[in-house]
C-alpha cells in the first residue's frame, strides 16, 4: 500500500512539474551548482537567477527564472560580460550583472559561479566573450534547452569592466556583435598594461562597427584617461561617455549595481530592445542623462 501511494505521490508531483513552468525549468537545468538569487532578484519584471550550467562550466549564467513569457514575441537578447583584472569570477560585479538580468536578458559572464563569500580568481582570456555568445546561440538552436527558441542571437552585447572592458574592445570587431559597453577603461596609449591583458593599440578602435558606451568613474578612475582618449578618437560610430565621480570601482557592488546598473540597462534596453524611451537617456538635446546631478555626458553621432 505505501509503495502504491509513493508512486501516486511521484506521479501527481510529475504532472504538477509539467504543468508549472517554473517547476518545470528548476528541473531542466544543467546546474553545476545550486541556483541562487542575488539580492532580490533585480529591480526588473524579471525576477533574476545565478548558476552554472553543467554545459559551460567556465561562466556564470544570470537570467530571467521564470523563461516561459520568452517566445517569438518576448525574446532575451545577449549580454557577454568581462571581468575586472581579467578575473575568471564575476564576483565583484553579481548586483549589476543580476539587475540588468531581471530586465529580460541573458547575461553571461566570464567564470565560474563564486560561492558564498568567495571572491573566486584565476586569469581569463577575451575568447570566452566568443564562448559564451557560442554557447547561447547554440542553447537557442537546442530542442533540449531550456532556451530553446528564446534568444534573440541577433542582438549582441559584448561588455566588460577594466580589463574585461579591453576584452570587450578586442572582441567588439566581431559582426555578430549590436553594441559595446566599456566600464572603466580604455585602450593604453601604446598597447601595454599589466600581464594577461589585451595589449590593444588605439588603431584598434577603427575596428569598432556599433553604436559604444564608456561608463567612466570620473578623474579619481585610473582609467579615466585611456577612456576619454578613446572617446575622442571614435567618430565613425556612434558613442557616449558618462562620467560619475566613484572612481575606479565603479557602483557594481551597490545594491542593484547603483548608478552604473541603471545607465547601462537602459542602454542594453534601447540598443537590444529597441525602447525608444529608455534611448531617451542617451539621444535628444540635450539629453536626459545630461540633466543629471551625478553624470557628465558627452556624445557623437546620436541625434
Amino acid at each position: 500500500m505505501k509503495k502504491i501511494l509513493l508512486c501516486f505521490a511521484v506521479l501527481v508531483f510529475t504532472i504538477i512539474g509539467l504543468h508549472n513552468p517554473i517547476m518545470a525549468q528548476a528541473t531542466d537545468i544543467s546546474s553545476a551548482q545550486p541556483i541562487r538569487v542575488v539580492e532580490d532578484g533585480g529591480t526588473g519584471a524579471y525576477s533574476a537567477i545565478m548558476y552554472t550550467d553543467g554545459s559551460l562550466l567556465t561562466h556564470t549564467i544570470f537570467r530571467p527564472k521564470d523563461l516561459s513569457v520568452f517566445g517569438e514575441k518576448n525574446k532575451l537578447p545577449i549580454i557577454s560580460w568581462g571581468n575586472g583584472a581579467c578575473a575568471n569570477s564575476p564576483w565583484e560585479h553579481i548586483n549589476f550583472l543580476s539587475e540588468v538580468a531581471s530586465h529580460g536578458f541573458l547575461v553571461i559572464a566570464i567564470g565560474p559561479m563564486p560561492k558564498e563569500g568567495e571572491r573566486g580568481g584565476g586569469q581569463s582570456t577575451a575568447s570566452q566573450l566568443i564562448d559564451a555568445i557560442d554557447w547561447a546561440i547554440a542553447q537557442n538552436s537546442d530542442k533540449e534547452s531550456v532556451f530553446y527558441g528564446k534568444i534573440d542571437v541577433s542582438k549582441i552585447s559584448v561588455s566588460g569592466m577594466s580589463c574585461g572592458g579591453l576584452q570587450t574592445l578586442e572582441t567588439a570587431p566581431d559582426p555578430r556583435i549590436t553594441t559595446a559597453v566599456v566600464c572603466n577603461s580604455g585602450i593604453i596609449g601604446g598597447g601595454g598594461g599589466m600581464p594577461g591583458m589585451p595589449a590593444l593599440t588605439k588603431d584598434h578602435l577603427a575596428k569598432l562597427h556599433t553604436p559604444t558606451l564608456y561608463l567612466l568613474g570620473g578623474e579619481s578612475d585610473i582609467a579615466y584617461n585611456n577612456g576619454m582618449d578613446d572617446f575622442n578618437r571614435i567618430n565613425h560610430v556612434p558613442v557616449f561617455v558618462a562620467n560619475m565621480d566613484v572612481g575606479h570601482g565603479g557602483t557594481y557592488g551597490q545594491p542593484h549595481g547603483g548608478e552604473f546598473a541603471k545607465v547601462a540597462t537602459a542602454w542594453y534596453k534601447w540598443q537590444l530592445k529597441g525602447d525608444k524611451e529608455a534611448g531617451k537617456l542617451f539621444s535628444g538635446t540635450p539629453s536626459l542623462l545630461s540633466k543629471s546631478d551625478v553624470w557628465r555626458v558627452e556624445k557623437k553621432n546620436i541625434p
